[in-house]
């Protein structure tokens, strides 16, 4: 049995953080009904790449779901789903406070028609404070929380970060953890609840040391200059001969000395707390000295906690994630299967079989709701 194959979701969110979190509670079981806009649908259906009209990216978040379109402005839609009610569980949904209470399907519309409803709201900000209506995207959510000034560069300048954080560690993720509470609370008490997931603030807890700097010693960090942001030579990424870089992360003392030896770092300069400037020159010369394949060969047999960092293409091929079937999953698109988006539900708390692929607009109207669709 799968844990969630009872519990049924109407999904209101579209892009990312939404809709990642209903593909990770339809992969341990539940029956997701994906709300959209008529004719066109939501609009990751048009980002590329796209396999013979069908979005890559809108396949890979909305496999296995049920689609049903309805204009959420016209008279009797709000009245269409809350008819569903009953049989719903959870509704999911990533507009900006009030939008939902001003369709007439807002929490408070909800709960009257059924108060086991959990309901959970992904917003930038949270439903409430200065920011609560304020636009945003990941990188906003970043900037504003200090995350974004700790990747800057030689000159200054933060760079993007390569990783949707704020959307999927600060949406996606506290929003199925939150669900998954309120569930288990509803089986004890049989009331639902109402979820304010806050992509923003949900941040800081990937900050937590320099929290604890800031706030215990006033020592708020800086880029390049803290354990984790550069200020180490035993956490730093390093150019090799070939232009390739190697990621050292070495903290503790047993990978570092490792390392150094490997390396062949000098015996003065191993002790990095006597002169940390000395000791990184020092180990950026001896990573320059060798390409990365040198590095791959001479750090397979020790543990030393450091990896040649390697492009997308070359991880999805690494015999690691191969054995592990990490991409063994797939989704058929008309014509054509794609691997799966990898999603972290263990096997045994996931659907076994190949997964169905993504609906189309209003694929399952007839069959989920009645009354008017535009």
């Amino acid at each position: 049995m799968l844990p969630l194959q009872d519990i049924r979701v109407l999904d209101f969110s579209t892009l990312l953080p939404g809709p990642l979190a209903s593909l990770i509670l339809a992969e341990a079981g539940a029956e997701v009904i994906k709300v959209e806009r008529p004719g066109t649908g939501e609009d990751m259906r048009a980002y590329p790449p796209a396999v013979d009209g069908v979005g890559a990216p809108f396949a890979m978040l909305n496999r296995g779901k049920r689609a049903i379109s309805l204009d959420l402005r016209a008279p009797n839609a709000a009245a269409s789903l809350l008819a569903l009610a009953p049989k719903i569980d959870v509704v999911l949904e990533q507009f900006r406070p009030g939008v939902m209470d001003r369709l007439g399907l807002g929490y408070e519309a909800w709960r009257a028609a059924s108060p086991k409803i959990v309901y959970c709201a992904i917003t930038g900000y949270g439903q409430d404070g200065p920011r609560a209506k304020e636009a945003g995207h990941d990188l906003n959510y970043a900037a504003r929380t200090g995350v974004l000034a700790l990747t800057a560069g030689a000159d200054g300048t933060p760079g993007i970060p390569a990783t949707l954080t704020g959307d999927i560690a600060g949406g996606t993720y506290p929003a199925v953890m939150n669900i998954l509470l309120a569930l288990r609370r509803r089986d004890r008490t049989g009331e639902g609840c109402f979820l304010d997931i806050a992509m923003a603030e949900n941040l800081f807890a990937f900050q937590f040391l320099g929290l604890a700097y800031g706030k215990a010693a006033g020592e708020w960090p800086k880029p390049g200059e803290g354990m984790l942001t550069g200020g180490s030579p035993r956490y730093r990424v390093y150019r090799t001969a070939d232009g390739r870089h190697l990621a050292v992360a070495a903290l503790e003392d047993k990978f570092w000395q490792a390392f150094c030896a490997i390396a062949g770092v000098p015996e003065a300069l191993r002790d990095d707390a006597r002169n940390p400037a000395a000791t990184l020159a020092a180990v950026a010369a001896r990573v320059a000295a060798h390409d990365a394949a040198h590095w791959d060969a001479a750090l397979a047999s020790t543990d030393t906690c450091c990896t040649v960092v390697r492009s997308l293409e070359e991880a999805v091929a690494d015999p690691h994630f191969v054995a592990r079937g990490v991409f063994a999953r797939q989704v058929a698109i008309p014509g054509h299967v794609l691997a799966a988006l990898p999603v972290p539900v263990v096997k045994a708390l996931r659907t076994p079989e190949a997964s169905a692929p993504a609906p189309r607009v209003g694929e399952h109207n007839e069959a989920i709701i009645a009354g008017p669709t535009r």
